[in-house]
């Protein structure tokens, strides 16, 4: 299908500078652009593309002042990023939709069906289990016994879902995420061996919230494992046994939160971020990349690193001196040498 720049603009509230009868049907990065494609600039870094990119339209910002001739034909908007990414919604919503009922899948007669279903082949489907209207369940699925999924929510292939957890409307779980698989409870006993806690609770996901691939999402103990309202999970993500995610909170790949954590709304993880258990962090909490988070973080919209983590500046200006302790421990060592002479 093919769109002109004219078209694309009225749809992105934009203004083109170019050829508005410019026509495109299909995407590419501006590094890599091609004839009959559309691009984007935001990051400012790649500036230096956008002079000799073969796309044929680039999505660029409203202030965006080129220091040289440009080929491409322009499209102005507010936000070059945002509105890139509503084409590519706008795209994904439009595609050909499975539906129907694979005859090899397998479906508990108790379960409650909406409708527009689609359910893929040796998709498995439990007693007592509801399904909205609109779900999609990819080919492998496993839904457990009472599990709740809301309305149009996507799982992707190979997700199981255990027993009595419950997701909501417009969420997506993608490939290979593990919902409500049992927390890791153990206690000794006096034979010095590990007796395993019986985890009785269950996992709650609230609307729009988007979970990686292999990411596990750990029933409570008791009571609930709860992510709310617009949480998105990277891939390859451990949530445990009863903590709790607050609204719009992201998190990158391979972080990890230990048992009964608390995290407060509109915070963001980079990867492999580690936290400790039975600990509070604040909402609008910015932790970045392998940091170790050993205690409660409360105060809000606070940026921190490192492990254990300091205030992302202060980290920043002692990174200066501690990467240079080499050369400074030889300077005091040299110091030392001559004070030494000198007391001679």
């Amino acid at each position: 299908m093919n769109f002109t720049a004219a078209v694309i603009a009225q749809f992105l509230k934009g203004k083109v500078e170019g050829n508005p009868e410019a026509s495109i049907s299909d995407v590419s990065k501006i590094e890599e652009g091609r004839p009959g494609t559309l691009s984007f600039l935001a990051n400012p870094k790649y500036e230096k593309y956008i002079y000799d990119t073969k796309s044929t339209i680039v999505i660029v910002n409203d202030d965006f002042k080129p220091q040289q001739g440009v080929g491409a034909t322009l499209i102005r908007v507010r936000n070059a990023y945002e509105s890139f990414a509503e084409l590519l919604r706008f795209y994904e919503q439009n595609k050909p939709k499975k539906s129907g009922i694979s005859k090899l899948a397998s479906i508990a007669e108790s379960a409650v069906l909406g409708k527009d279903l689609y359910v893929g082949e040796y998709t498995v489907v439990h007693e007592h289990a509801r399904l909205g209207d609109g779900v999609h369940l990819y080919p492998q699925v496993y839904i457990g016994d009472h599990v709740k999924i809301g309305e149009g929510t996507v799982i992707h292939a190979g997700v199981k879902i255990y027993e009595g957890s419950e997701i909501g409307a417009q969420c997506v779980i993608h490939a290979g995420a593990v919902i409500g698989g049992d927390g890791f409870g153990f206690a000794p006993n006096q034979e010095n061996r590990y007796q395993k806690v019986p985890q009785m609770g269950k996992v709650i996901i609230e609307d729009h919230v988007e979970v990686g691939a292999n990411t596990t999402i750990d029933r409570a103990t008791i009571g609930s494992t709860i992510l709310r309202k617009g949480v998105k999970l990277d891939n390859l993500i451990m949530i445990a046994h009863n903590v709790e995610v607050g609204e719009n909170t992201v998190m990158a790949a391979q972080t990890g939160i230990s048992g009964s954590t608390k995290v407060g709304k509109n915070c963001m993880f980079g990867g492999q971020v580690g936290l400790i258990g039975h600990i509070t962090i604040a909402d609008g909490v910015k932790i970045a990349a392998q940091s170790g988070i050993p205690k409660s973080i409360k105060q809000e919209d606070t940026v921190v690193q490192g492990s254990p983590p300091l205030d992302f500046m202060h980290f920043q200006r002692c990174y200066v001196v501690f990467k240079n302790l080499p050369k400074l421990r030889d300077q005091v060592t040299e110091l030392e040498r001559k004070v030494s002479d000198l007391g001679k």
